[in-house]
């Protein structure tokens, strides 16, 4: 049986050399969590180095992705639990579209989401503007972000993910265009209906 020869005590690394290898390494990873994992995974970009790679982007995108597949799995649930409630939804849905008909709305919008897509509304409003409105989902559920944006200025009035109808009242705070962001979260194509009326100039569809 041969014994293997016996490192030399010159050739091993002393404690000082191990512990700058340790600080060295353990400054590594610091700077790949701060400058790529943290902006990729996370959208968290505290030096801008995960901006200028593109990597922030990536992680907003995951982000929303995980945000609304959370979103969906909850929704599932309350499905499972309680069905009675969507059809009582479609049915509020119905009555709604079918009240606010008769009173003479001044724009009435149509359109088809296929299963993943997305559509933006919106109206073109001042401040002070009052603007009401209905809406129906017909062939499935809807995800939707009623918000406006302009100057530097922002306001989100609702949101709401797995919904069949709605309808209400907005005031704009400022002027700019005012509106939702919808997203067929189904695997059914969806027909939405909206139904508008009171101050604005304008209806901005994009398809």
């Amino acid at each position: 049986m041969n014994n293997a020869p016996k490192p030399n005590i010159e050739d091993l690394p002393t404690k000082a050399q191990l512990f700058r290898s340790s600080i060295i390494a353990g400054v590594g990873a610091v700077v790949i969590l701060v400058t790529v994992y943290l902006p990729a995974e996370h959208a968290i970009d505290p030096t801008g180095v995960g901006r200028v790679l593109g990597l922030t982007e990536m992680g907003e995108i995951k982000v929303q992705l995980a945000e609304e597949a959370e979103a969906d799995r909850l929704l599932d649930e309350q499905r499972a639990r309680d069905q009675s409630s969507s059809v009582l939804d479609a049915v509020f849905g119905l009555f709604v579209g079918t009240a606010h008909a008769q009173e003479a709305w001044r724009d009435e919008v149509t359109f088809t989401l296929e299963p993943g897509a997305t559509a933006e509304i919106k109206m073109t409003m001042e401040a002070g503007n009052v603007v009401d409105y209905a809406w129906t989902a017909t062939g499935g559920r809807v995800n939707f972000d009623l918000h406006a944006h302009s100057g530097g200025k922002s306001v989100d009035y609702e949101r709401g993910a797995g919904k069949t109808s709605g309808e209400g009242s907005i005031e704009a705070p400022f002027a700019g265009d005012h509106g939702w962001f919808w997203r067929n979260r189904d695997s059914t194509p969806i027909t939405m209906t909206i139904r508008l009326r009171g101050e604005y100039s304008d209806v901005i569809e994009t398809y």
